[in-house]
């Protein structure tokens, strides 16, 4: 990922809470046959190793699974993103020397894939990925209530992964090599469309205090 300075995040909690809050990922791995990437939820397991391992399956039927990787795998998570029109620029008003863009928050995290078979291990992040997903409903589903059987012939037909991430990559390209004047511009412009998605992007712009 190309990351100017002025965009570059560094700072390990923002890279995870970006990874916490994404609902979808993208596992890409590059094999002989050219690269391959599935949409799919992973989790983000703190606590083993140095930046964390991540955790989620595909499906058996999946043939990413079957093609050995060439180095690492890649995991994308996407954060808030919109549109930026030059309109709300002051320097429009001033040079006319402006273009649009999209503000956005991006993490890549890599590192080596395992996948795995093993009923128990499956069981478990299959497990963890619903207490994640559930966990905030008012009446949450946990995997316990299905019957055992039903959930053992479910887990014959996916595949786990795991990995270790090695190296994190966290972007977010928030107007920040924008003068103040666009900066704000930009953010009232954000706060005040009716697309929720430019209205939760509207608080990251960073703006004098």
């Amino acid at each position: 990922m190309y990351i100017p300075p002025a965009f570059r995040d560094d700072d390990i909690e923002s890279i995870r809470a970006t990874i916490r809050a994404a609902r979808l990922a993208s596992l890409v791995t590059a094999t002989a046959e050219g690269p391959v990437a599935t949409p799919l939820p992973l989790l983000l397991d703190e606590s083993e190793g140095e930046r964390g391992v991540l955790y989620g399956h595909v499906a058996k039927a999946n043939p990413q699974w079957k093609l050995p990787p060439i180095g690492d795998a890649l995991a994308i998570f996407s954060g808030p993103d919109a549109y930026v029109t030059p309109s709300w620029y002051a320097t429009k008003q001033e040079t006319e020397k402006v273009v649009p863009t999209w503000n956005y928050v991006a993490v890549h995290a890599y590192g080596p894939v395992e996948f795995f078979q093993e009923p128990e291990r499956l069981l478990e992040v299959v497990t963890r990925l619903t207490g994640k997903h559930e966990g905030a409903r008012p009446k949450p589903w946990a995997v316990s209530d299905a019957p055992a059987d039903f959930i053992a012939a479910q887990l014959r037909g996916i595949v786990g992964l795991r990995i270790p991430v090695v190296r994190f990559e966290g972007k977010r390209k928030m107007s920040q090599n924008r003068p103040e004047a666009d900066r704000i511009g930009v953010a009232r412009g954000l706060a005040a469309s009716d697309n929720a998605d430019d209205r939760e992007v509207a608080p990251l712009i960073p703006l004098p205090t």
